[in-house]
């Protein structure tokens, strides 16, 4: 497993247990979630660099939300 962070790892777990809302359209959330990272003027410029390439990525990918 990618050795992601404990604030991640906790929301993993309270998804998975039903603690918390799953969202079914996760990739769709997660662009636009990253797209508001990468427009916040108040996060160091390589953050938001970082969060639009991810997002540009995610955009491009053959990923389909709308099942």
């Amino acid at each position: 497993m990618y050795p992601y962070s404990d604030k991640t790892k906790n929301l993993i777990n309270l998804i998975g247990s039903g603690d918390t809302a799953y969202v079914p359209k996760a990739i769709t959330c997660a662009i636009k979630t990253l797209d508001e990272i990468a427009n916040d003027n108040s996060l160091p410029e390589a953050t938001r660099e970082s969060a639009a390439f991810s997002a540009a990525n995610l955009v491009l990918s053959d990923y389909n939300d709308n099942d």
